[in-house]
């Protein structure tokens, strides 16, 4: 029984086809929608000094991510956002952990550094790691 999805979200073309999916998903099951934003800094960056400038510009981008995402949740569907910083394969699978979502539904490719060496990495290790359902949509 799904009743809590959760939709990890980053602004891509496939995170929002994703959005789309797990809406689909949840009126058909009644479910509850969890949308997560990952700011990715990288474990180097948060050693090093960060400005209240750099750190607020990457809040506000996820933000503007998860409002979108929330928008286009019809009334009705029940959701929540989360914004976390780190590694997203990681910060996903912590929050995992924490909340026990009944299934996942991501994007296949984000807007990572390095697209063309790192592309669906994330969603892979998720998918490996998960104990839970996992819809990869392209």
């Amino acid at each position: 029984m799904i009743k809590n999805i959760l939709v990890p979200v980053d602004g891509s073309e496939c995170s929002d086809r994703a959005v789309i999916e797990a809406i689909a998903m949840a009126e058909y099951c009644e479910a509850k929608l969890s949308f997560l934003y990952v700011a990715n800094i990288n474990q180097l960056a948060i050693n090093a000094y960060l400005s209240d400038a750099i750190l607020d510009a990457v809040t506000k981008a996820g933000k503007v991510i998860l409002d979108r995402a929330m928008e286009t949740v019809p009334t009705g569907i029940p959701k929540e956002a989360y914004s976390e910083t780190g590694a997203p394969a990681v910060v996903i699978m912590d929050f995992v952990a924490e909340h026990n979502p009944d299934m996942i539904i991501m994007g296949s490719r984000g807007l990572g550094l390095v697209k063309g060496v790192l592309l669906g990495s994330v969603s892979q290790y998720v998918v490996e790691q998960s104990k839970c359902p996992v819809m990869v949509v392209k």
